[in-house]
């Protein structure tokens, strides 16, 4: 490849933006990290680098993974790329109280072990800028509320697999109406053999199709209630 000879501190800003997205796209991890202290060094704000060199290159990945240009090994290694950007910004950001686009609580329901959706969807959110504590897999009721008191997030998010562990998600979705909290937080399913309709069997306000459309949905959903 002729992108071995690219000097990146040769490049102006707008070219070494547009140079990370094909870097991430690629996911070149090293290119990445590269990048993004040059840019910090040239005096950007860690904000401005996370936002336009980092989640505009994600979003790119993201369309091309919903059109089916991208598949699962390479989201994951741009998504891999971002994490390597994103260990210099995360302490930067937090020093700077940079804007978050929201925090979301997600796992695995119980009886279900599978997690390469979930993960896929916990690189992507946290591409787009959000904060995701992920409980990992298999989670009874109790995992759920107790990661909703301890972080309050804003959405809740459940996966499953399989199709005999769907209907935990509405044992979840009952705890928290029992409890007085449903309306306190967004409820977000998703997972091979759910739907539309399934989800809102269970009580959930959004579907997620698949990783991309998860995202767009969470920032979606986060406006409304701003904006209510």
């Amino acid at each position: 490849m002729e992108d071995e000879d690219i000097d990146l501190s040769t490049l102006s800003d707008q070219e070494l933006v547009e140079q990370m997205h094909d870097d991430l796209y690629d996911g070149l991890a090293d290119e990445i990290i590269e990048g993004t202290q040059i840019l910090l060094d040239r005096g950007w704000e860690p904000y401005k680098v996370l936002t336009e060199a980092l989640v505009e290159g994600m979003r790119i990945v993201g369309v091309d993974f919903r059109d089916g240009i991208l598949f699962v090994p390479e989201v994951l290694l741009s998504a891999g790329s971002m994490k390597a950007g994103m260990k210099i910004l995360k302490p930067l950001l937090a020093a700077t109280g940079a804007p978050k686009a929201g925090k979301m609580v997600i796992g695995t329901v119980k009886g279900d072990i599978h997690d390469i959706g979930k993960n896929l969807v916990v690189m992507m959110m946290e591409g787009a800028g959000f904060e995701v504590i992920d409980i990992g897999i298999n989670n009874p009721v109790e995992n759920y509320l107790e990661a909703l008191e301890e972080h309050k997030p804003d959405i809740i998010g459940m996966s499953a697999l399989l199709t005999t562990t769907m209907p935990y998600m509405k044992v979840v979705v009952d705890a928290m109406v029992e409890k007085g909290i449903r309306n306190d937080y967004i409820v977000m399913v998703g997972g091979a053999p759910l739907n539309e309709e399934f989800a809102d069997s269970v009580g959930a306000d959004a579907y997620g199709r698949d990783a991309a459309m998860t995202v767009e949905l969470a920032k979606q959903k986060i406006a409304e209630r701003a904006a209510a």
